[in-house]
């Protein structure tokens, strides 16, 4: 099994490198590798300080290591930490992150690298975010007796682990020495193999969504914009989901703040071509009476967090296609959120907000159309805004309970 590993990353190893020649990401995910090993051996070189390697394999995961990194800084200042991506979405959007002393990709999974890399940073802790379970990286800090800890972690039976002929890979998992799960199902299936050393802790997202909300500012553009009218907010916004909002925004019953995932021009005049209402672009609505328009689009990136605040309503991007994108960030806010019904099943928090009556998927415009309405009715309304809002809250803590354990670790 090691060998058909090995091979099958060799293989995969080589199609990124054909990929790389057409491909932008891939040409950033080869370039990013390059003499890797030796940049990390030279960058630890005069390292005496204790170090504790967080590895991510993107930006989402980055979200749920985020809070663990910082909290660790504030504790032991004198702490280095290396943090490494799998992918460029990662590392090319944090590369410069101020809590972390060495910042690299994260080099193929072979037996010599995994050496190299652990020998090259000592690492004290290591702490990989959710899905990242790589043989010859945990079988290299086992050798050395390094605690490995797997955070924000999530399983499901259909995964190889627990498959009659998962062997291999269940003994990728037993090379860590600690699980914070996400969930009951995760613990569950971790114990039903034999694997102990795990529990409930939860999504470090919610401790990290909070702190940002709780930190935001006001947006006085959005704040002019929305007055007294009832609001939806549009976040990450892709071109399936602007198809299935776009009748209601041309019903011009409600005020959209709409936030595009990619903002390019092209992309931008899309939204302008599809609404019949009246609408400006965030860049060029300061001196304007905004009472006029009916639609705002957001076209900056880093404030969507903030702008939630805006609505009464939140409308998430992404599951139409490949994901959905995050819906804590409005949950925080307490106002009830629609996404797409196609990929939303992998997150736990759209589940469960389904379930208690906070979230609700739409199939299309007709679908999204019956459940707003829904909403009309004050006590409907008033229970799925207090769900999200509640959610958020009773979720709290997952950070302080991983921290605690880090703690004994070291003394």
């Amino acid at each position: 099994m090691v060998l058909l590993y090995n091979t099958a990353l060799f293989f995969l190893r080589l199609g990124f490198r054909f990929a790389s020649i057409v491909h932008s990401k891939a040409n950033a995910f080869v370039k990013g590798r390059k003499a890797i090993i030796d940049k990390i051996q030279l960058a630890f070189k005069n390292n005496t300080a204790p170090v504790v390697w967080v590895h991510c394999a993107s930006l989402g995961e980055f979200e749920q290591g985020r809070p663990v990194i910082e909290l660790l800084k504030k504790e032991y200042p004198t702490l280095k930490i290396l943090l490494t991506f799998f992918s460029p979405s990662g590392f090319e959007v944090r590369k410069n992150y101020k809590y972390a002393d060495y910042i690299f990709y994260l080099p193929w999974d072979t037996a010599s690298n995994a050496e190299k890399l652990v020998a090259a940073a000592n690492p004290t802790v290591a702490i990989f975010v959710k899905y990242e379970f790589w043989y010859h990286y945990s079988k290299a800090l086992k050798s050395r007796n390094t605690p490995l800890i797997s955070i924000s972690s999530i399983f499901r039976p259909e995964q190889l682990f627990f498959k009659s002929y998962g062997g291999f890979y269940r003994d990728i998992l037993k090379n860590y020495d600690y699980f914070f799960v996400q969930n009951d199902v995760s613990l569950k299936l971790l114990k039903s193999i034999g694997i102990d050393r795990c529990t409930i802790a939860g999504d470090t997202r919610f401790d990290r969504v909070y702190a940002v909300v709780q930190e935001g500012g006001d947006i006085l553009i959005a704040e002019k914009f929305k007055g007294n009218q009832k609001t939806m907010v549009v976040g990450s916004c892709w071109l399936e989901d602007l198809e299935v909002l776009t009748p209601m925004i041309n019903e011009d019953k409600l005020k959209f703040i709409i936030a595009p995932h990619e903002i390019s021009e092209t992309f931008l005049q899309t939204i302008e071509g599809a609404i019949q209402v009246k609408s400006i672009r965030y860049s060029k609505a300061g001196d304007k009476n905004l009472d006029e328009y009916q639609v705002l689009i957001i076209d900056n990136v880093g404030m969507l967090s903030r702008l939630y605040k805006y609505g009464e309503f939140a409308f998430v991007g992404g599951a139409f296609g490949k994901g959905l994108h995050n819906i804590l960030e409005a949950a925080c806010y307490g106002v009830p959120i629609f996404f797409g019904n196609k990929n939303y099943e992998k997150f736990q928090e759209a589940i469960d907000l389904i379930n208690r009556g906070g979230a609700f998927e739409v199939a299309d415009y007709v679908d999204l159309k019956d459940k707003f309405e829904m909403l009309n009715v004050p006590s409907t309304f008033l229970l799925a805004c207090d769900v999200t809002r509640s959610y958020v809250t009773e979720n709290l803590g997952a950070t302080e309970k991983i921290i605690q354990y880090c703690r004994k670790l070291l003394k």
